[in-house]
């Protein structure tokens, strides 16, 4: 069994548009990440990067969580190796922060337990939608472990520093409809509409140019994760929009699709 699972299904309705699905498959173990794991979780998003069809990834888990965290057994021998530990947690860094740089729009599909690792992997998502029985937190200080993996910085940044603060030192888990007014997920759907609903969110993405989604995405990732003032977002904002209003075919079609009171055929160029 491997333990990411990568899959593409086309959009109904779109003509060479597809979802990715990359989910997290220890189920027995509810997900928890092992450094394999990291490792073909970082294939599965190269393997998004370099297919263009791609106009959504979703990022779940199988089973009944979408994932407890790291591989607490694993750790015992792991922390041991001054070498090795800081190495893992670097690879985990970098394979989840590159949803954050995907061109495409990286949704978690949150399914069940949420925890640790598994709360900085939502938190590199660009958002999140969860099923009524999902249950998320930090809890690395509930066994002795801190964050490493990113949560000690994004989720104050997501939520605020006070409900960051009280997250992290209880190792409490929100239910899915606290979660969503914390600002954790976008939206809480019934469990087993959860696929529908992320099915449905494609197939408005799928009607965007591509090229102008991969622009948004990038100026406001970068606005929020540098922490720029509104002048200097502001500054990033305009620039961006002027080269690809004035350079792209997308823009002039969209706006020709609009006249001619037509459907747009947007080429991503």
């Amino acid at each position: 069994m491997t333990e990411v699972e990568y899959r593409t299904e086309p959009i109904a309705g779109f003509e060479d548009a597809t979802t990715a699905t990359i989910a997290l498959n220890r189920p027995d173990e509810l997900n928890a990440m092992s450094w394999d794991m990291i490792r073909a979780f970082d294939a599965a998003v190269t393997q998004v990067d370099a297919d263009r069809s791609v106009r959504t990834v979703f990022v779940t888990g199988t089973g009944r969580a979408f994932s407890a965290g790291g591989d607490l057994k694993g750790y015992l021998e792991l922390q041991r190796d001054a070498q090795r530990f800081p190495e893992f947690v670097t690879d985990l860094h970098v394979a989840f922060g590159r949803l954050r740089k995907l061109r495409v729009p990286a949704v978690a599909l949150v399914n069940g337990v949420t925890a640790a690792g598994g709360l900085e992997l939502l938190l590199n998502c660009d958002f999140a939608i969860a099923a009524e029985s999902a249950r998320i937190g930090d809890g690395h200080l509930n066994f002795g472990q801190m964050g490493g993996g990113g949560v000690l910085t994004l989720l104050a940044r997501m939520i605020g520093i006070a409900r960051a603060s009280e997250l992290v030192m209880t190792g409490a888990l929100l239910d899915a409809r606290t979660a969503a007014e914390w600002g954790l997920v976008s939206r809480v759907v019934p469990d087993d509409e959860l696929a529908q609903e992320g099915m449905r969110l494609a197939a408005h993405i799928a009607g965007k140019s591509p090229l102008a989604m991969a622009n948004a995405k990038d100026v406001m990732n970068t606005i929020w994760a540098q922490n720029l003032s509104v002048d200097s977002g502001l500054r990033v904002e305009l620039d961006r929009n002027a080269l690809y209003c004035l350079t792209s075919e997308d823009a002039p079609e969209g706006l020709q699709a609009f006249s001619e009171k037509r459907a747009p055929r947007f080429t991503g160029r």
